[in-house]
């Protein structure tokens, strides 16, 4: 990847030249898909008390994950069959018609099947967002429109949760959903005038049905286990999971409809360094999110609004630091990368020692530094993956950087899921499970953060200038 950058990164130029309406439709599709995916934490509870479905609150996320990470992982090969400005549209519909169902829904079974749909819908318009970064912005611009991205999803984990609580306090838990639809519809309709001039489908070689099967064979794997109570089916789904998952790796390798770029499974790659680098990283990172609050309210006895206050240090982080190193270039590029992944593996190592009992201060500085190691390294990652991909496999590698992302967060997930379980979580909430709980969650993930920082210094070393041909 060239270093030499002949013409102006700065922001007034990457909204230069009719690429502002686009930037806005991409942030947009990101926000619709990030804030979509966390809105239920605030709602599940009104949902339960109108449907009776309290059994299923995990469900409502693990069906949403399951049908994201298919829609992303297959929006490369759809947006060459029919094309970009085509398959966003469409992308938009699905999203809306799925928010609509779940609006509407009479049932909890109807409620989850909306759920379903809407992780379909908002996954392919976030593959097709990266599909359209790669194809419709300059190179130069990358590292910037990808700061821009994290800084909405930065932002949407704060505002999705604060979105369905304000919602939900002026009006119902289904009027979150109807909202969401509109704008739906609204990035539906503006999709073929500001994607105008994006190539019309040619076919493609088709559709991959073999790895998307095995794929979602091994991501429902993984989201089952996420929801179970049971410590040793949940320890061997997951493992189970992440073998499908290799397995995916492998079979697409040998296949002559490929969902992945080529070489992706090989770590002596930029891409196969990179897409690991994302998946192991994510993965570590979910722990603090999701058991975070529980562990403030019951250890130190915070509210739920101040446990989410302290936990959105991470999204404050992630924004300030992905902007604060957007403009960065030449080695810089590789330095930011490395110390991303550094900081993760700190801060796991911080909040391993004090979310229990350490200071306050503490917490909030392995927060900060979780959310930072994301803001620095996230763009540079996904600029330097682009970068390697060939003009065969461009649409299908940058759509592949949402699934992997979501995919490790699913796995992420469940992995913390299984820690807190072990540690006591299945059987309620007490002072001994949350301590014991503050030290698995993270230290668990550790070997996954280790296996990411090694993964970030290949993919900025070794892997350079091995790129897959």
């Amino acid at each position: 990847m060239s270093t030499s950058e002949p013409k102006s990164t700065g922001w007034g130029d990457l909204l230069a030249d009719g690429r502002l309406p686009r930037f806005a439709l991409i942030c947009l599709g990101v926000w619709l898909n990030a804030a979509d995916s966390l809105v239920t934490a605030t709602i599940m509870p009104s949902v339960g008390a109108d449907l009776g479905g309290y059994a299923y609150f995990a469900w409502a996320t693990a069906g949403f994950l399951v049908g994201a990470i298919l829609a992303g992982a297959s929006a490369g090969r759809l947006s060459e069959l029919f094309g970009l400005k085509a398959s966003t549209a469409l992308a938009g519909v699905i999203m809306a018609v799925g928010c609509v169902m779940s609006a509407m829904a009479p049932d909890v079974g109807t409620f989850l099947a909306g759920r379903l749909i809407q992780g379909l819908g908002s996954g392919w318009i976030s593959g097709f967002a990266m599909v359209a970064i790669a194809f419709m912005f300059p190179e130069r611009h990358l590292a910037r429109v990808f700061s821009a991205v994290t800084f909405v999803w930065g932002i949407a984990t704060v505002l999705g949760p604060l979105f369905g609580g304000l919602v939900l306090e002026g009006g119902g838990w289904r009027d979150v959903f109807l909202l969401f639809a509109l704008q739906a519809v609204v990035f539906s309709a503006a999709a073929p005038f500001l994607l105008a001039g994006s190539s019309k489908g040619e076919g493609g070689p088709g559709i991959p049905w073999l790895q998307l099967g095995v794929l979602a064979v091994g991501v429902a794997a993984i989201a089952v286990a996420d929801v179970l109570r049971n410590a040793a089916l949940s320890i061997g789904l997951v493992t189970g999971g992440i073998v499908v998952l290799g397995l995916v790796v492998w079979i697409d390798g040998r296949a002559r409809v490929r969902l992945l770029p080529h070489r992706a499974g090989d770590l002596r790659t930029v891409c196969g360094s990179g897409y690991l680098a994302m998946f192991a990283l994510t993965a570590a990172s979910m722990g603090f999110a999701i058991y975070g609050p529980p562990i403030l309210q019951q250890l130190r006895g915070f509210t739920p609004l101040w446990a989410g206050y302290a936990i959105g240090v991470e999204s404050l982080a992630w924004t300030v630091a992905a902007m604060a190193v957007a403009g960065a270039t030449g080695v810089w590029d590789r330095r930011w990368t490395r110390l991303g992944a550094l900081c993760l593996t700190l801060s796991l190592v911080i909040l391993t020692w004090a979310m229990g009992d350490g200071p306050l201060a503490w917490i909030l500085v392995g927060g900060s530094l979780l959310g930072a190691a994301f803001g620095f390294s996230w763009a540079f990652m996904s600029r330097r993956v682009l970068a390697a991909l060939s003009d065969e496999d461009r649409a299908i590698g940058s759509s592949a950087i949402t699934a992997v992302r979501q995919t490790g967060a699913a796995a992420g997930a469940a992995i913390s899921g299984v820690a807190a379980n072990m540690a006591g979580f299945a059987h309620g909430l007490t002072d001994a499970s949350a301590r014991s709980a503050s030290v698995w969650v993270f230290a668990s993930v550790i070997p996954l953060a280790l296996i990411g920082t090694w993964a970030t210094f290949r993919l900025t070393g070794d892997a350079e200038t091995a790129v897959a041909d």
